[in-house]
């Protein structure tokens, strides 16, 4: 006789538990096991059958690798961010928060696409009619594209039997659900399973499977955590879902670089890519416009994501605390390194702010997580304090360490170009990514500690 074996699973992190608790072990997560039925195990222990038969193992010698084919999306920022294209038998899962325009991308490449392959478009949360609508309030031309309006698991995978596409979309996991177990769509069990069998389908039938998912609260992909380590690339939409453009991020690519970003403007056409995100997210006083000169608290930073170099206007406002305990806010930013940042500044520099509330912000919305920042937002907290003005034609990048002195940023050389193509005159970077030729009509000032980069801004 076999016996059914049940487990609690966390919806937020994936940890199983063999018995329901209120809180979870892995994530501390209150509230959060959902009962996950097993597949029946004896009462002797004895395992159930393998899935599929056991590889032969081979040595990595005698593996004959071949560069994996592209499927160019139509879309020059979307292909910078999957790595070149889409990959046949891929799996890509992309989240973001309402509104901010997955389903709207997604349609405009999966159109394009059915120009030169065969598609297809799964809903889950609109109706077939919706989806043409949208499609043609965007101007597009879906003569082309297959859409299906489904949410059982077994439909689909029977639609793709019988259609045999070379792209699926399918909006949202979370709205499927299988056959084989009881839960509600979006449960742990549910995603996990839909998940599984899609990638199995799209590694068999080299399709390229692209899925949606939703997110929490925290902004972070809903369901298990197994659901971002079972498919190949995971990206995620930032930005705000009011501001007219969106930026697409990597946080994982087995084809490509991660943290590759890509940008687009939102239209009355839907997305469109933006070639020069640089001048986005610069206000024209940085970019010469006439009679706007630099303000106090205001300085442009080279940062790099992924491949791409990208100028931002880091601001800073510092003023007098009125509470017993200042504020130090930080949008953009990594809170825990601005409270670092000041004290390297009070301790090595002799500027202190522990009697003033300090707020900065990355302008724009874009999310700056690389150490290069440092200095920086530190001579804007300097130049909002001492209510003068970064000089015009300035940039900055570098690293500070606890002891005051400015570390190195990688490629150097790169983010000194984009700051000459924009018309920037003049740099402080680190000393170790100082030109051993000087850049053409560029004055570059290279610094080893915060103090000196704080006398170059004084003279």
């Amino acid at each position: 006789m076999a016996k059914d074996k049940s487990q609690f699973v966390c919806r937020e992190c994936g940890h199983a538990h063999a018995k329901w608790q209120g809180q979870c072990d892995g994530c501390g997560s209150w509230n959060c096991l959902e009962e996950l039925g097993m597949l029946p195990v004896s009462r002797k222990g004895q395992a159930p059958a393998a899935l599929a038969p056991s590889g032969k193992a081979v040595r990595l010698s005698e593996v004959q690798a071949q560069e994996l084919p592209r499927i160019p999306t139509g879309s020059e920022e979307f292909d910078r961010v999957l790595g070149g294209g889409l990959v046949p038998g891929g799996v890509v899962l992309i989240g973001g928060d309402p509104g901010i325009g997955k389903s709207t991308l997604l349609l405009q490449a999966l159109v394009g696409l059915s120009q030169t392959h065969s598609t297809l478009y799964v809903s889950g949360e609109e109706s077939v009619a919706q989806v043409a609508l949208r499609a043609r309030r965007l101007g597009l031309d879906e003569s082309s594209l297959t859409v299906l309006a489904e949410i059982q698991l077994e439909q689909i995978l029977a639609q793709l039997v019988a259609q045999r596409p070379a792209i699926v979309v399918l909006d949202s996991i979370q709205t499927l659900y299988s056959e084989a177990f009881t839960a509600a769509p979006g449960s742990v069990s549910q995603v996990r399973e839909c998940a599984s069998r899609l990638t199995r389908w799209a590694k068999e039938h080299a399709c390229t499977v692209i899925l949606v998912g939703h997110v929490t609260k925290e902004g972070t992909l809903a369901g298990p955590r197994v659901l971002e380590h079972i498919v190949d690339s995971v990206l995620y939409f930032e930005g705000d879902a009011h501001a007219s453009y969106r930026v697409v991020r990597a946080i994982k690519n087995r084809f490509g670089t991660v943290n590759e970003i890509g940008v687009f403007a939102m239209t009355d056409r839907g997305l469109k890519a933006v070639s020069n995100p640089s001048a986005l997210f610069l206000s024209p006083r940085h970019l010469g416009a006439a009679g706007q000169g630099p303000i106090a608290g205001s300085c442009v930073l080279v940062t790099q994501e992924g491949s791409r170099p990208l100028l931002v206007e880091i601001q800073a406002l510092v003023d007098t605390a009125h509470v017993p305990n200042p504020r130090r806010l930080c949008v953009g930013l990594e809170p825990q390194r601005l409270a670092m940042l000041l004290a390297v500044l009070h301790r090595h520099a002799g500027i202190a702010c522990f009697d003033q509330d300090v707020f900065v912000n990355a302008v724009g919305g874009v999310r700056i997580t690389e150490p290069a920042a440092d200095l920086a937002v530190t001579l804007a907290i300097v130049s909002s304090m001492k209510n003068r003005a970064v000089p015009a034609g300035l940039v900055v990048f570098g690293e500070l360490g606890l002891a005051g002195e400015v570390r190195p940023a990688p490629r150097g050389q790169e983010r000194l170009k984009e700051a000459a193509k924009l018309g920037f005159s003049r740099a402080i970077i680190p000393a170790a990514n100082a030109p051993k030729r000087g850049l053409e009509g560029m004055e570059i000032h290279p610094v080893g500690s915060l103090e000196q980069a704080l006398e170059v801004l004084r003279s």
